[in-house]
């Protein structure tokens, strides 16, 4: 077996620009730092809505050439993040694109929303046995806000990690493997009101604001169990979402999606730690700062 870093993290993500968003600074951060990071989206993301006129060809409705433009700005995301090992689920375009809730995709051949929990979990069982990554990040039971494919990503995390460590579970992936924390997507209501408070303020004349209940994963403060300050990587995640130029525009310190409602742009990431449970002494010594906290991988 390949010898691997102390420390390595995996994300699931379902389209491009997610994990820029989400994580982007955690990435830049831990990826600086000689982690290994290694990045999982599970679709293309051919259904998205376009923002610059020049690139509307692209839409699933025409040319349907959206899903490998937007791995080309993945990729270049993953440049500015610092990030080498970002992969796709089963391969680029196994999984399509499954379009919002309701929507005729949903149901679409190769829609990855119509695949199997057990059919799709797989894929990520080999590159979690060949990464072994001590954390894993990935979304809530709902997604962060209701999206089927990220509702399947999170379902489809969860499993892998699950046959990951199973012994008996296909052995042709190699030796098993159990992750040792796994974290959901969060952000802490105060923060997000306290941003959109300054947002409001500013009155910069953008379009229209969006609202706190608008950005994914807002959930009251006592959920939040880690919280990582990635302000040294600020730089690097604009970066990385700038690289996603079909589906954002940023005005540092602020972004707007295909809908035109800006919304702040974080370099704090917090984080909900679902395994183990935090304890209630933990619980009273506040926050996490670190992921690896605890783990084979944590500092001596």
């Amino acid at each position: 077996m390949t010898e691997l870093p102390t420390r390595r993290l995996l994300l699931v993500h379902a389209h491009p620009d997610d994990e820029s968003i989400n994580n982007g600074a955690t990435m830049a951060k831990y990826a600086a730092e000689g982690a290994r990071v290694t990045l999982v989206t599970c679709t293309l993301g051919e259904e998205g809505e376009i923002i610059p006129p020049s690139l509307a060809g692209l839409a699933a409705d025409r040319g349907d050439a959206l899903g490998p433009h937007r791995a080309v700005e993945l990729a270049s995301a993953m440049k500015e993040l610092g990030v080498t090992d970002h992969r796709f689920l089963g391969g680029p375009g196994h999984f399509r694109d499954s379009g919002m809730t309701g929507a005729p995709q949903n149901h679409r051949e190769g829609a990855f929303w119509h695949a199997e929990i057990d059919s799709a979990a797989p894929y990520l069982v080999e590159v979690i046995r060949e990464t072994r990554p001590q954390v894993l990040i990935t979304y809530d039971p709902d997604g962060g806000y209701g999206h089927p494919d990220h509702i399947q990503a999170h379902r489809v995390a969860m499993r892998a990690a699950e046959l990951a460590a199973e012994p008996t579970y296909r052995p042709d992936f190699g030796v098993p493997h159990t992750v040792e924390k796994v974290y959901w997507n969060r952000v802490p209501r105060p923060v997000a009101e306290a941003a959109f408070a300054r947002l409001r303020a500013e009155d910069p004349g953008f379009p229209g604001i969006a609202s706190v209940d608008d950005v994914p994963g807002v959930v009251d403060e006592e959920h939040i169990t880690t919280e990582i300050d990635g302000s040294a990587y600020g730089p690097a995640k604009t970066a990385a979402m700038r690289a996603h130029a079909t589906q954002i525009t940023v005005h540092e310190p602020w972004f707007l999606l295909s809908n035109e409602l800006a919304q702040p742009l974080f370099t704090t990431e917090y984080y909900e730690r679902v395994h183990p449970p935090r304890t209630q002494e933990e619980a009273a010594e506040g926050p996490e700062t670190d992921l690896f906290d605890g783990t084979t991988g944590a500092r001596a």
